[in-house]
């Protein structure tokens, strides 16, 4: 891997929570390096020292330095990995995508051009015209396809995605807002509703998303399902200002 905008500073730091992903995760990273053009640093998190993607992420960082793993000390799970890797960025915009190699990292500039451009959110939609989702289980698509497009006609959150994790976000508003969710990836979905209920604006791009073809799925459908309600039930209703956003928030955690 080329190196090419390591001594930059990065406008964008990409999150990866990761979890036991070996050898697995090193063409995802390749990906990131042939495709990303902005200067970037890619943070790699996971849970323990003892985890199986260390070495493989060492493997890239030996040569190029934009590359690097954190251990996540926030508790376990890819929420808290994903709320310690933006705390621990150092861009001003952050951009969460999975390791498993279904987003796609060439939309990674446009999103970030996003964001720099006055988003808070900018979203990388499946449902939207030209997105697309290649596989998944049916229930799982099903559920996020009907919660994204309810939210944009009723709520009008912004984008026909809210459940996406691929997003990426003004890190500043991040810091500010919090993340209270603490459950697998429904903070995609409760930071899009902060931001419809403060009258911030979010933008979507369309992406395709392709079903992992090495190793295992993590998301648990079932186990998060309660917790991706309470956040669809909050992007519904008037504006708020950030303390009221954060009060009203601390209720649903």
């Amino acid at each position: 891997m080329s190196n090419a905008g390591g001594n930059q500073e990065p406008r964008v730091s990409i999150i990866v929570p990761a979890y036991q992903e070996s050898d697995a995760i090193l063409p995802v990273l390749q990906r990131f390096a042939n495709a990303v053009q902005l200067p970037f640093e890619c943070l790699v998190i996971v849970d323990s020292e003892e985890d199986s993607t260390i070495p493989a992420v060492e493997k890239v960082s030996v040569d190029d330095m934009r590359f690097r793993t954190l251990i996540n000390t926030y508790g376990r799970g890819p929420s808290n990995a994903i709320r310690f890797g933006i705390d621990s960025a150092n861009a001003p915009c952050v951009v969460v995508t999975m390791a498993d190699g279904s987003d796609d990292p060439r939309q990674i500039d446009t999103l970030v051009e996003l964001v720099e451009r006055g988003v808070v959110v900018a979203a990388a939609s499946r449902y939207m015209a030209g997105g697309q989702q290649v596989g998944g289980p049916l229930v799982k698509s099903t559920l996020s396809r009907t919660a994204g497009l309810t939210l944009r006609m009723f709520a009008r959150v912004g984008t026909s995605d809210a459940t996406n994790s691929f997003k990426a976000y003004n890190t500043d508003f991040v810091r500010e807002v919090g993340i209270d969710s603490r459950e697998g990836f429904v903070l995609g979905l409760e930071l899009t509703a902060k931001a419809r209920r403060l009258g911030l604006p979010v933008a979507e791009i369309p992406t395709i998303w392709l079903e992992r073809d090495i190793g295992e799925s993590h998301f648990e459908v079932k186990k998060w399902l309660p917790y991706y309600l309470k956040w669809y039930r909050f992007a519904f209703g008037p504006k708020l200002t950030v303390e009221q956003l954060k009060q009203r928030a601390k209720k649903l955690s």
